[in-house]
């Protein structure tokens, strides 16, 4: 198979042998991709080593079959994205959390630009915060995971946004109790993720505790190494 001028990112790259790289590509039309850059670390390659970079829009195209296909081409698609500082650490937590979420040549509409999106509003300067629970509950619908953020589970009733929740994997949000019902969010914080209106920065917080869970759930219970990086006391108002 051969494909050309395909839409993408680099999710990750590492050295391959002793010219080469590795790569993980999220792609508008076949999902997360496998690739290999031949030759790309020689001066005389023909392949911009310094497009296949993370974060960075480019066309790419292959050849091949299978989990491993071979970079034929890359140009810049648009102009490269500014991201430093948090900006840059909530970037590299996307491609981890796309990485960990999702398996090669499965394709989900909707995926490639809602990450495209994201990234924009992460260089124009957009809340950090409420950015990253944007795509993660975006993640989450694509992938077939959506969480009920309407309904209490236990009694098909609205939820009210003046009650707290926790959220139960197996069934969805219910009234907060104890350390049992997992991280506790308020009903508006719920409501207005729902709704894609910023909630209240006091809310912000919770919502990333909740969102984790429901993350984690779907990682066997593990967690992401960017979470460390995110936890830092210097970027928590932001993760």
């Amino acid at each position: 198979m051969r494909v050309d001028q395909q839409p993408a990112f680099v999710l990750h790259a590492r050295a391959y042998r002793e010219t080469s790289l590795l790569l993980e590509c999220l792609t508008r039309d076949h999902g997360r991709i496998g690739l290999v850059a031949r030759g790309v670390r020689t001066p005389r390659s023909r392949l911009p080593r310094a497009l296949l970079q993370p974060l960075t829009p480019i066309s790419i195209g292959w050849t091949g079959t299978g989990e491993l296909a071979t970079v034929t081409g890359v140009e810049a698609r648009d102009d490269a994205l500014v991201l430093t500082g948090e900006s840059l650490l909530c970037g590299l937590y996307l491609n981890e959390l796309v990485l960990r979420m999702t398996l090669r040549l499965d394709p989900h509409g909707g995926l490639f630009e809602a990450y495209a999106h994201t990234l924009e509003r992460l260089a124009q300067g957009t809340s950090p915060a409420w950015t990253l629970r944007r795509f993660e509950r975006d993640l989450l619908d694509h992938l077939g995971y959506g969480a009920n953020l309407a309904v209490d589970a236990l009694t098909g009733m609205p939820l009210d946004a003046a009650l707290d929740y926790g959220y139960r994997h197996e069934l969805g949000p219910v009234p907060w109790r104890n350390a049992a019902d997992g991280p506790r969010v308020s009903g508006a914080a719920l409501l207005a993720l729902a709704a894609d209106t910023q909630p209240t920065d006091r809310d912000l917080a919770p919502l990333r505790r909740w969102m984790r869970a429901l993350i984690a759930a779907h990682l066997d219970g593990g967690d992401l190494q960017t979470w460390n990086l995110l936890s830092d006391p210097a970027l928590r108002r932001h993760d």
